[in-house]
């Protein structure tokens, strides 16, 4: 009897214990702020990769990466830590229970719930593969993959009814290979093998490589916000006194303007004539001479800059030279080492916290291309953005920036169109503008903010993403035909195609659209019922 009741205990407590493991999230430790990490392997990147999240071997080397939202590690305190963090990792997905199996492809339009799904070899994800979380916000997804994991070109792995990258885990026994325009969700640990991320791959999760290689080609990686994390919120504010009331201002050198330049807030120079302002273009006071208030600016703005230069950064990006080509950057304060160049667009996500300060530190001389673009995201606001420059600034032609510029003993250019949703200050330098428009308001920047919200449901897929000369559409509903409407807007707010969905696969001609970020949105019954970032790259 007592042999006969023990195996029915024996028999309950493995039924109900993959259930106790269900559900149960992995802790992660230090290797939650690595986007890319190997243990033993080299790291390398290929062709511009925007990444959010640290970088980084414990043996090995990491070469080919341009700007980082994150920090570089190399065989350091922080990658030996992650090394113990990631070990620990594994073990806890290599030691939980299946409870569900499944076959070795993955995808194909599939929809899976939440559970512990074993694949006992080699595993492939083809097209769709859906993740629903039943609206259940802690479901957790794990597959335990006894091979190797690839992913066929464009396929892809959606998120919906609450779903969450951060809940979804991979633990693989082989190399890892995300072919071209692949969409990953979750973070993928390889066993003592290589990880690829083919061109265009977006992964919204972290690749983490025990005892293997990691190799990226322009792509677009990001960890995930975990729950209960603590928000972003950058350094605190320096304090500008006056200076917050000048849209323009040297405390010494001349200021001189040509052309019709609409300016909102004060202009002038505390040593020095100010020159070409139209008072009827201003609004705000013009200070054609030295005076009681440019001298306290003065002052105020030297302490400023002294606060400013003084905040610790916590953030290098390696190459001041490519600043910009569509990189993100979160709340935090960065520095550039050197002479800094602006190309394309550079973005600056508050991460849904409107008030999130970021402090941009260059030691050297600022200048953008032509149309570059500073642009506010997920509730940044211009006038919790700084920039530092010891040096000269120039603003060329139909450039766009927001923030304070406090430029210290460097003039200042501001090309034909310019654009600066904000202030720009030099301590000492000549001051010239042509044509320009100055203003506190960032609503034409913050209009394409709106467009980037939370999915609601997954209508349709957009594949390749990032995308050149053609992109898929794909209904996830058949039916769904002619209900639909696409809409995609360029990083101004824009609206540069807005075609209904006819068919349940439709190739769009996308070589029109220059490369740069856009936004889209798919209407139903006057509704927006889904929305998200595409990248072009032309």
């Amino acid at each position: 009897m007592k042999i006969k009741l023990l195996i029915a205990l024996t028999t309950v407590f493995l039924f109900v214990m993959p259930n106790s493991n269900f559900g149960q999230t992995i802790n992660l430790g230090s290797t939650a702020d690595f986007v890319l990490f190997s243990s033993v392997g080299a790291v390398g990147n290929t062709g511009i990769s925007q990444l959010t999240g640290n970088v980084g071997t414990n043996s090995g080397s990491s070469t080919g990466f341009g700007n980082v939202n994150g920090v570089m590690h190399s065989s350091d305190g922080a990658t030996a830590t992650c090394n113990t963090d990631l070990l620990t990792a594994y073990d806890q997905l290599n030691s939980v229970i299946s409870n569900l199996s499944h076959a070795p492809l993955l995808g194909n339009g599939e929809t899976l719930i939440k559970g512990i799904y074993g694949i006992a070899g080699n595993s492939t994800i083809d097209l769709v593969l859906t993740l629903d979380a039943q609206n259940d916000p802690n479901a957790v997804f794990i597959f335990q993959v006894g091979g190797t994991l690839s992913t066929n070109t464009n396929s892809s792995v959606r998120l919906i009814n609450g779903a969450k990258a951060s809940n979804v885990f991979w633990k693989v026994e082989g190399l890892v290979s995300m072919a071209t325009g692949t969409s990953m969700k979750g973070t993928v640990i390889a066993h003592n093998a290589a990880i690829t991320l083919g061109s265009g791959t977006t992964l919204e999760g972290r690749a983490l490589a025990i005892a293997g290689a990691i190799n990226v080609t322009h792509v677009l990686a990001y960890t995930p916000i975990i729950s209960g994390s603590p928000l972003l919120t950058g350094p605190a504010a320096p304090v500008l006194g006056t200076t917050k009331n000048y849209a323009l201002f040297t405390a010494k050198g001349a200021m001189t303007n040509t052309g019709i330049s609409m300016i909102k807030g004060d202009v002038g120079s505390n040593l020095g004539l100010t020159n070409g302002f139209n008072a009827l273009n201003v609004t705000g006071n013009i200070h054609a001479i030295a005076d009681d208030n440019t001298a306290r600016c003065a002052a105020d703005l030297l302490t400023a800059y002294t606060a400013l230069n003084a905040i610790p950064n916590d953030i290098e990006l390696l190459f001041p030279a490519l600043m910009g080509h569509n990189l993100v950057l979160t709340p935090h304060t960065y520095l550039l080492n050197g002479s800094t160049e602006l190309t394309d667009s550079l973005y600056l996500n508050a991460q849904g916290n409107a008030d999130a300060v970021f402090v941009i530190q260059i030691t050297g001389a600022f200048a953008t291309g032509t149309h570059a673009k500073v642009l506010l995201i997920n509730g940044a606001q211009a006038k919790n953005v700084y920039w530092k420059v010891d040096g000269a600034v120039s603003i060329t032609d139909y450039a766009i920036i927001c923030g304070t510029i406090i430029c210290n003993n460097g003039a200042v250019l501001l090309g034909t169109g310019a654009t600066v949703y904000g202030n720009v200050l030099t301590t000492n330098g000549d001051f010239s503008t042509a044509a320009v428009k100055i203003n506190y308001s960032t609503d034409v920047i913050n209009a394409i903010a709106s467009l980037e919200v939370d999915n609601k449901i997954d209508a349709l897929s957009i594949t390749p993403n990032p995308f050149r000369s053609f992109a898929t559409i794909k209904l996830a509903d058949g039916s769904k035909t002619n209900n639909y409407k696409l809409k995609i807007y360029n990083i101004m707010g824009e609206l540069v195609l807005n075609t209904p969905v006819t068919e349940s696969s439709t190739t769009l001609e996308t070589s029109n659209l220059q490369s740069g970020i856009y936004f889209y949105q798919v209407i139903e019954n006057n509704k927006t019922i889904q929305s998200g970032k595409l990248i072009s790259q032309q």
